[in-house]
């Protein structure tokens, strides 16, 4: 039997308050919501991924999360309009990478407890 992992199933991310945290990935970044099945839990969709909000529980400490880098198309526009929903930005997109066949550009964001949120578009 050859096992092997093949895609990501689920990302949490440690929140210090869920519903704060709610207002930036839902309300912001416009990621469908799913369920809340406790005030320490919301489960959103980014795609085929889901997102789990969580306050910290065992693992995971607020604010010093790996970061998530969601595509986008026209990234200037969506980081603009994003921010125009009152989030936090860190910094405006640029140029990441000039490759052969495509220039991947990244802009980054902060949710409420500081998390860094990246947004990417591979340019063609």
């Amino acid at each position: 039997m050859n096992a092997s992992v093949s895609e990501i199933g689920q990302i949490a991310i440690t929140v210090s308050d869920v519903d704060l945290a709610l207002k930036f990935y839902r309300d912001a970044l416009g990621l469908q919501f799913l369920f809340s099945p406790a005030p320490t839990l919301a489960f959103l969709a980014a795609g085929p991924v889901r997102i789990m909000l969580s306050t910290p529980q065992g693992a995971g400490a607020v604010g010093a999360n790996s970061i998530l880098y969601f595509k986008v198309a026209d990234i200037e526009s969506v980081y603009a309009e994003i921010l125009g929903r009152g989030a936090r930005g860190e910094r405006a997109p640029q140029l990441a990478a000039q490759l052969p066949d495509h220039a991947l550009w990244t802009g980054f964001l902060r949710d409420p407890d500081g998390n860094l949120v990246g947004l990417m578009e591979e340019k063609r």
